[in-house]
């Protein structure tokens, strides 16, 4: 009340509205009469809502009735029917207006049914597949046919953006009876030999008897939906690695420098985006944004680091040095690969017929990426030499399912597995869930852990020796050197970050001619890497279960109030809570805290330091949901299951790594339910810059499936550990993290195919006397800017600048003629990659092309096409090729200048086709 008397707005003020006004208005009262269209499950969707709404009402209630009217909750709630059309009111307002039901079923006729008629129309993914055909021609081949048959035709687009580039597509393949529409009595209207164009949200086109409707996606594929599009490895590291002002970088010619922002200079008369990079003494080199991907971020917070002097040779022979050095290390990771490889290992192949039984227990569907990984590690395992793979997916995605079926396949073959997992509770819960899994199948599950007694643990020690126990989990004291199995051949580790050093190198020992299969939501930067260069198998499974929902997370300062509210909403909504400290001195404090504040929860304490057996009753009283609350140290952070627990309360996050809060944060959210995430910060003091950085990261990765991505941004704020010892990182500072990478994986890529390394980045000189850049008055913020030219650059197919034109229409509006240019400029890059076309200056009488080290892959084509021109081309003797055309205008030039390309690189391939 106080607030609102005071003209602040109040959180969660809305739920009063009823009070503020004499009568709230609904959507039926602004339309009329207007007809309402309703689709096929409304009904059912607005009937889950309105019980949902009084689910949420009466939970407000009886909190209300159970303390009396309290400060401490945070409103009284008004009834329902004050704020919400429900039940009865809803229908009655339905039957007042001329409504049409849709049904994608076929409907026995009737008075008041109306067939439509629809039927899908054609998609072209074969001419897409198919290299030789394009696929706009394609596309307006069919249009033509269609007016033949009588049919009115419609182009439907996704955006506004998408509705602009596709038309200019189709118009300069020759289809010249294009009209923008937008509404359905324009299309009527539409003279039967004009096509229509215009935005309407369809995943796929149709006909009817007069109509004819293509989608974009129709004639694209799924590439333009942004979010279908598969991702590489690699695109997550440059996703981390942003680029802000006063970052240092490395530019892959003269070394590292101090990046100071965009600036605009004059290029042949026009303005064109440059990076300024600055250098020792203040030299300066001006990078033309369309060359951006020569430069690769150095790492932040890194000040004290040396910049290079601009011409010298100290980079070139710092970065000769180390390439000799990464070599030397990518032939030890490539040793260590070949002696596996060349090992060989047990052929293990899952047993038909009861192997699809075994599959068919699995109570959900598998999602694309599951199965993706499991037929993966089925390959594996059937190649006779020794997996080691890592499935890296989000906490609750299913990599345990790729574990079971890789250990059923190898216990149903008569060998041993062995589940090595970082904690007590964690081995439990593997043990409980590949019991249940092997029940009633020939495969006995052990397990080793201080949860077991002694007799028993002797029991299962037994029981590995002599290989009547097909199945150990356990945690590392499987790793130990008495503990002896007859025949393993399947190691499978769980969130191997976990573990300290000794525990592997124990796991290196085993693993020479076993089997390895490592599960990680957040694989530790030494793991990613050496998955990234390919010395290990990686799947991704970045595919949430259906139904599952992103977990909401909050980082707010400490606040009591807020932490009731989060517990006792919980509480009524049949929920447990995660309450989590960073020392198990914390506890007691925290515990006093909870009682004083939220007396109606029931707590429960746990940390690492507590008796095995005590641990066990309390974790399993909670899981049987004897408590509200668990109270604890970071003991949860790994891969515990309680689907029932969607709170977590972190205390004094700022403590946390990221990846343990990554971790924690997967406790909750895995089922149905909406989970929520409170990291709390102390409210009077100032974070350290890592932490606070830390946070950050974590609140921006609110995606289902961010464990990857996580990892990258770890490797940037934590240095990038090492690969085979501390070297690494010394490594890592002379050149920056991302050009190590690219060095490494260009080493371990030459090393595998025996092939000479490529020769290092280079990316052609452009030169066209037109302005070339995304306009300050476009796009306004300048890391945005950065981050569109740094995607750009990377681009290089036609469909992929298409969707990323459409992208920025859609995002900022009609594109300005210096962004086509640019995008025509990027196009032309790629093009001059083929035709090794290091440099190009075309101007209004023609272009002057240089080729990378003077050289061209068919010279003898290339002399026959200059002898074609005749007069309009020549070589002169320093080996550049001058091509005489009429260019005034500037929209002439890039036309002019990207033909001159596709002939180049054309010519370029035939050469290269006849050398394969």
């Amino acid at each position: 009340y106080q607030s609102v008397s005071e003209g602040r707005r109040y959180v969660g003020m809305e739920h009063w509205l009823p009070l503020f006004s004499e009568g709230l208005e609904t959507l039926f009262d602004h339309v009329g009469v207007a007809p309402v269209v309703l689709d096929h499950l409304v009904d059912e969707a607005a009937g889950e809502r309105i019980a949902q709404v009084k689910d949420h009402y009466q939970a407000r209630v009886q909190a209300l009735d159970g303390e009396g009217i309290s400060s401490s909750v945070p409103y009284n709630p008004l009834a329902p029917d004050n704020l919400y059309l429900l039940g009865d009111e809803w229908t009655a307002r339905l039957a007042a207006v001329p409504l049409a039901r849709l049904s994608p079923f076929a409907v026995p006729e009737a008075a008041g049914v109306e067939d439509l008629g629809g039927r899908s129309g054609r998609t072209f993914a074969a001419e897409r597949s198919a290299g030789d055909v394009n696929v706009f021609d394609a596309a307006i081949r069919h249009i033509e046919a269609l007016q033949k048959q009588g049919k009115r035709v419609l182009v439907a687009a996704w955006s506004e953006g998408s509705r602009d580039r596709t038309g200019q597509v189709l118009v300069d393949h020759g289809l010249t009876r294009l009209t923008p529409v937008a509404s359905w009595p324009e299309v009527v209207a539409l003279p039967p030999e004009r096509v229509g164009l215009a935005v309407f949200g369809l995943e796929a086109g149709f006909e009817t008897a007069d109509l004819a409707v293509i989608g974009e996606q129709d004639i694209l594929g799924d590439r333009l939906v942004r979010s279908h599009q598969k991702r590489r490895a690699a695109d997550f590291v440059s996703d981390a690695t942003s680029l802000a002002e006063g970052d240092l970088v490395v530019h892959i010619d003269h070394g590292i420098g101090r990046f100071n922002g965009l600036r605009t200079i004059e290029a042949a008369g026009a303005p064109h985006d440059c990076l300024e990079i600055v250098y020792a003494g203040g030299d300066r080199v001006y990078l033309p944004v369309e060359n951006i991907e020569l430069l690769s971020r150095y790492g932040s917070g890194e000040t004290e680091t040396p910049l290079d002097k601009l011409g010298g040779v100290a980079w070139q022979s710092r970065k000769a040095r180390l390439k000799k050095r990464i070599r030397d290390m990518a032939e030890a990771l490539m040793k260590v690969a070949a002696q596996r490889a060349m090992k060989s290992a047990a052929v293990m192949t899952p047993p038909e017929g009861i192997y699809d039984e075994f599959a068919a227990r699995f109570p959900y569907e598998e999602t694309e990426d599951q199965d993706a990984a499991i037929d993966a590690v089925l390959e594996d395992l059937a190649a006779g030499r020794p997996m080691d793979r890592l499935i890296c997916g989000d906490v609750g995605f299913g990599k345990t399912e790729v574990a079971l079926r890789a250990a059923f396949v190898a216990a149903m073959t008569g060998k041993q597995v062995a589940v090595v997992v970082p904690t007590t509770l964690l081995a439990r819960q593997h043990y409980k869930t590949f019991s249940a899994r092997f029940a009633g199948l020939p495969v006995k599950v052990g397990q080793a852990s201080r949860l077991v007694g002694a007799k028993e643990l002797a029991a299962v020690k037994a029981g590995i020796a002599d290989g009547s126990i097909d199945i150990v989990v356990g945690t590392h004291a499987l790793l130990s050197k008495a503990i002896r199995f007859r025949d393993l051949a399947l190691l499978i580790v769980d969130e191997e970050q976990h573990f300290g050093v000794k525990h592997k190198e124990r796991l290196k020992e085993l693993k020479a001619d076993v089997h390895v299969l490592t599960l990680s939501a957040t694989p530790i930067p030494r793991t990613l890497q050496l998955a990234l260069t390919g010395v290990r198998e990686l799947s991704l499974i970045t595919t949430p279960p259906v139904d599952r929902l992103a977990v909401r997370t909050f980082i707010a300062p400490f606040d009591g109030l807020v932490v009731r509210e989060a517990l006792l909403r919980e509480r009524y909504r049949g929920g447990q809570s995660f309450y989590v400290c960073p020392r198990i001195a914390d506890l007691a404090e925290q515990r006093a805290f909870l009682g004083a504040t939220v007396p109606e929860v029931k707590v429960a304490v746990a940390h690492g330091q507590m008796a095995p057996t005590e641990l066990e009753d309390i974790m399993n009283a909670f899981y049987d949901g004897a408590y509200d609350v668990l109270l604890s140290t970071s003991i949860v952070e790994s891969g515990l299951d309680i689907p029932t627990a969607n709170t977590l309360i972190v205390h004094r996050a700022d403590m946390f790594g990221l990846a343990q809060l990554y971790q924690l944060r997967g406790r909750v959210g895995r089922s149905k339910q909406r989970a929520y995430a409170l990291f709390t910060v102390p409210a009077e003091r100032v974070l350290t810059g890592n932490a606070e950085r830390r946070l950050k990261v974590l609140q921006s990765l609110d995606t289902l499936g961010a464990g990857f991505q996580l990892a990258s941004h770890d490797l940037d704020i934590r240095g990038a550990g090492n690969l085979l010892g501390e070297e690494q990182s010394g490594h890592i500072k002379e050149v920056g993290y991302e050009l190590y990478q690219q060095m490494l994986e260009e080493a371990v890529a030459s090393l595998k195919t025996g092939e000479p390394e490529r020769e290092a980045e280079w990316s052609p000189q452009i030169t066209l006397g037109t302005s070339v850049m995304i306009p300050e008055s476009y796009v306004a913020d300048l890391q945005l800017r950065l981050g569109l030219y740094r995607r750009l650059a990377d681009l290089s197919e036609p469909a992929d600048i298409e969707s990323f034109a459409a992208e920025l229409i859609d995002r900022f509006g009609p594109l300005p003629d210096e962004v086509r240019h640019l995008l025509e400029l990027v196009t032309i890059k790629s093009l001059c990659r083929r035709a090794h076309v290091e440099k190009v200056d075309a101007g209004p009488k023609g272009a002057v092309v240089a080729f990378r080290d003077n050289t061209f892959p068919n010279p003898a084509g290339l002399m026959a096409w200059i002898t074609r021109e005749g007069s309009l081309a020549k070589v002169r003797p320093d080996q550049k090729v001058v091509v005489m055309r009429d260019w005034d205008d500037p929209a002439k030039r890039l036309k002019g200048t990207a033909a001159l390309m596709i002939i180049l690189a054309r010519l370029a391939g035939e050469a290269e086709k006849a050398a394969a």
